[in-house]
């Protein structure tokens, strides 16, 4: 890969800096999905010690790829995105993939073809964690921000992802328990 080649990629990249997310932050700003994406490499790496038969760098590598689709169709909520915009997502994506140095283009259809078929173990923990990481960012968020949908989902989405794993499900239920304790202690919207 030649210098121009790295700056290109770069720049499609930065898109997501200002590609934002239906959640806010603690401070009510609008998330970005270059913050999410951040997050959860974040998470990831902070895990490498509980899930040491796993490739940690790896599930790392994939939370930083996940979104790259969203530079160039946005960010829709899962509880509204359809099987259309996912196609569209991943054609545009696989399309601009195809046109990165053979090296990269590759790794980058390795990752993808894992994340999707969600067979290995690092699949399944990236999978986790980019559900995780919506849920714990609903929890930070101020409670008048949430979609009407959102309080149900925030109490039952991604057990269903995490049973793989012990630790994840412990985590799951803490953040469950957060939620809770937000919805009893901020009150919601139907409440109004």
């Amino acid at each position: 890969m030649n210098p121009r080649e790295y700056l290109e990629i770069l720049h499609v990249a930065e898109r997501l800096k200002d590609t934002p997310r239906h959640c806010t932050t603690t401070n009510r700003r609008t998330e970005s999905v270059a913050e999410h994406s951040w997050r959860i490499s974040l998470m990831a790496f902070l895990l490498k010690h509980e899930f040491p038969d796993a490739d940690m760098r790896k599930v790392e590598e994939m939370c930083l790829i996940h979104d790259l689709g969203e530079c160039f169709t946005g960010d829709i909520p899962t509880f509204i995105k359809t099987d259309t915009d996912r196609t569209v997502e991943d054609s545009l994506l696989s399309q601009w993939v195809n046109t990165l140095p053979p090296e990269l283009s590759e790794d980058f259809s390795t990752l993808y073809e894992e994340m999707e078929a969600q067979v290995t173990p690092e699949a399944k923990i990236f999978k986790a964690l980019d559900k995780l990481e919506a849920l714990i960012q609903h929890n930070e968020s101020p409670i008048d921000t949430w979609a009407e949908k959102e309080y149900e989902l925030n109490k039952t989405y991604a057990f269903d992802t995490v049973a793989f794993s012990a630790w994840l499900t412990d985590l799951r239920k803490e953040i469950l328990r957060d939620t809770l304790d937000k919805i009893d202690r901020e009150g919601s919207r139907a409440a109004d």
